[in-house]
């Protein structure tokens, strides 16, 4: 198989170009905190900001979970891309045109190519153009148009949404596959293609169909959702299957278009279906998004608590709120989001958004049923009232308490006090109850029970006093590469690799003192790069984190290297002593320094 080579040049370009504060926030919300930003740890279950982000040193570090590198590091373990897909991804943000991939051949290899994550993507990529060209097709199109226009989807959505349409045949985007010698079995891992069991063939998933592209958070196409044009088909609404790429349990339709909206509001509304979202955003209400013909997860609510504050479900009936609001305390319970619930019943006889919002004035009544939505917890509590009205006060007693010990199933005592509070006191005003009477009704729930809290671990810092010098002295490089050219040829050597067994240490000072012996930077940023394991990015991202942004780091690396020396002495004089101490005290056994080479 080909493997591609890294050009060092369009690395150095992309970097530059890509501020890590921007790039990181673009994905998740953060905050200032004197000279660095924290945030929401993506790469496990952060609750507090154990992710500090450094526009210094263009770095990321979690102080929780360890996780740490440069703006290229964050966006292959956050997207889950190659090295390659990262690359191409800020280029393209960047504007910056890449040089064409070298690549060499390492040997004949037999059986099918393996087709990669990018295959997928690429495959994705151009069946979405094909979509768009049927659509625009004066013949082929011309059904999906008029759908579109009865829907009064406008030309802007179709383009932000970038919808298409598949023809009425069983070879369309086959023929187009075949004909621009594509590699069909990327379509078919993709679920763009089936395979007939008579004979092996290919043909097209989708047929006769409106199309939704699926993108995920950075716009790459992951997956297409299929409305029915003609309405004797089945089903009315076919999705592509799971794939490497695309798992619906963790995927929202229009999060690419509406994340940036979300973050700016600290609020994301969920609806029910793709033309919803799109008809909401044609109304200029643009902090949308939609799930994907699923109930909610913990999936979603992962994406959703890294951009915003509060998240909103809107939903078209108090049926379907109700439902809607069971699953949701399961699945946002937990998590330190406010969750609100916002339903049309009552306000509008419209059946779901996309209706009210074809009518005058109708998106004025939507902005206020979202701004009159109802707390999670009190609209579940209201709800639970309403269906025991009329019942005794044994009925309502059990229910409640059901509810409440359901509450602790979900994680009551492990979320912070404060908010247990705060959730006891707003359960004691919906129920009409004294607060103390709530806290004996919730199992093990009493403040005197609160489980203890996970802290943020500290950056691992070494014993050996020889190795902090060690790793410190190269983290003053990666913080400031140009002290490199101030040393003597003594102090380069007291940094030589070779003092350290073969590891991700060797590996780490190796790239450092390659590079900068070289005459390159060795900025954190560039070690990465030269680094293929991750934990070994990790670890050079931890050694330069350690040193501190305000540390005068000139000073602090000559301090290092001061110990370092005066170990390299202590250990000179300790074996001297030794050798001593094995002859006897005789100094002409004592081995001396050869002459003369």
């Amino acid at each position: 198989m080909a493997v591609p080579v890294r050009n060092n040049d369009d690395r150095e370009r992309v970097r530059d170009a890509s501020d890590i504060v921007r790039v990181i926030g673009e994905h998740l919300t953060l905050k200032a905190k004197g000279r660095e930003y924290v945030g929401l740890c993506p790469f496990h279950d952060d609750s507090k900001p154990s992710m500090t982000v450094s526009p210094a040193k263009q770095i990321f570090k979690c102080f929780a979970c360890g996780a740490g590198g440069d703006v290229f590091s964050f966006i292959e373990k956050y997207h889950n891309m190659e090295f390659r897909e990262s690359l191409e991804y800020l280029a393209e943000r960047a504007n910056i045109k890449l040089s064409a991939f070298q690549r060499h051949e390492p040997g004949v290899e037999t059986g099918e190519q393996v087709i990669s994550r990018n295959d997928l993507v690429q495959a994705n990529a151009s069946a979405a153009d094909f979509f768009k060209a049927v659509l625009r097709h004066s013949e082929h199109g011309a059904a999906a148009r008029e759908i579109i226009a009865r829907r009064g989807i406008s030309p802007e959505m179709v383009e932000r949404f970038n919808i298409g349409a598949s023809p009425a045949r069983w070879d369309g985007l086959l023929m187009t596959i075949e004909k621009k010698g594509m590699n069909a079995r990327a379509f078919a891992e993709a679920g763009l293609l089936k395979t007939r069991e008579s004979d092996g063939t290919y043909y097209d998933s989708f047929r006769n169909r409106l199309m939704f592209p699926i993108q995920d958070q950075i716009g790459r196409y992951i997956a297409f959702g299929g409305r029915k044009i003609d309405e004797a088909d089945e089903p009315k609404y076919l999705n592509s299957p799971e794939t490497r790429l695309f798992q619906k349990s963790g995927t929202l339709f229009g999060l690419h278009q509406a994340s940036r909206s979300i973050q700016t509001e600290r609020t994301a509304i969920i609806t029910e279906g793709y033309t919803d979202t799109i008809a909401c955003h044609q109304a200029g209400i643009t902090n949308v998004v939609a799930t994907l013909g699923t109930a909610l997860t913990r999936g979603h609510a992962a994406v959703l608590r890294r951009l915003c504050e509060t998240v909103v479900l809107l939903f078209d009936g108090d049926d379907a709120g109700s439902r809607a609001a069971d699953r949701a305390v399961e699945v946002f319970f937990a998590e330190e989001i406010d969750v609100k619930i916002a339903t049309l019943a009552g306000k509008t006889d419209a059946k779901d958004p996309d209706e009210l919002l074809k009518r005058d004035g109708g998106a004025d009544v939507l902005r206020s049923v979202i701004a009159s939505s109802r707390d999670l917890l009190a609209y579940r509590f209201e709800r639970l009232r309403e269906s025991l009205a009329g019942a005794g006060v044994n009925a309502l007693s059990r229910a409640i308490t059901d509810d409440l010990t359901r509450m602790v199933q979900l994680g009551f005592n492990s979320i912070p006090m404060l908010r247990r509070r705060l959730i006891v006191r707003q359960i004691a005003s919906i129920v009409g109850q004294d607060e103390q009477v709530i806290w004996r009704a919730i199992p093990g729930g009493r403040p005197s029970g609160q489980a203890p809290q996970t802290e943020a671990k500290p950056l691992s810092v070494p014993t050996d006093p020889r190795r902090r010098r060690f790793q410190d002295a190269l983290g003053c490089l990666m913080c400031d590469p140009s002290l490199w050219r101030e040393l003597t040829d003594a102090e380069h050597e007291l940094l030589d690799p070779g003092n350290l067994d073969a590891g991700d240490e060797h590996d780490v000072a190796d790239a450092v003192v390659t590079l900068a012996s070289g005459g390159v930077s060795c900025d954190v940023g560039a070690v990465c790069g030269r680094l293929e394991n991750a934990a070994a990015q990790s670890l050079a991202t931890q050694w330069a984190a350690r040193v501190e942004s305000d540390t005068d780091v000139r000073a602090y690396l000559k301090d290092c290297l001061r110990g370092l020396a005066s170990f390299e002495v202590d250990t000179s004089i300790e074996a001297r002593r030794r050798q001593h101490a094995a002859t006897g005290g005789n100094r002409r056994l004592i081995p001396r320094p050869v002459q003369g080479r």
